[in-house]
């Protein structure tokens, strides 16, 4: 899936995120199993640090909750 570069322009402002540090994330993620439960918690972890955002433990859970039921948005592009 390819992504425009205004995606990752859009995501940068937003987060604060390099397209670099994502693409490498994205390599990561695709490397693993985001249905496994401790593999979802490191990312959710893992960005939380990169964006300088903290994660309650009740939001962890719920992001959890919505990926391991794919209750997640397919399109990505309207996220941000």
């Amino acid at each position: 899936m390819a992504f425009s570069d205004g995606l990752f322009n859009r995501i940068e402002k937003r987060t604060k995120v390099d397209k670099n540090t994502i693409l490498e994330l994205a390599k990561e993620l695709q490397d693993n199993d985001l249905k496994n439960e401790h593999t979802l918690r490191n990312v959710i972890h893992k960005l939380s640090a990169m964006t300088g955002k903290s994660v309650s433990t009740e939001q962890e859970n719920k992001i959890v909750n919505a990926v391991m039921n794919d209750n997640v948005p397919k399109d990505v592009d309207k996220m941000f």
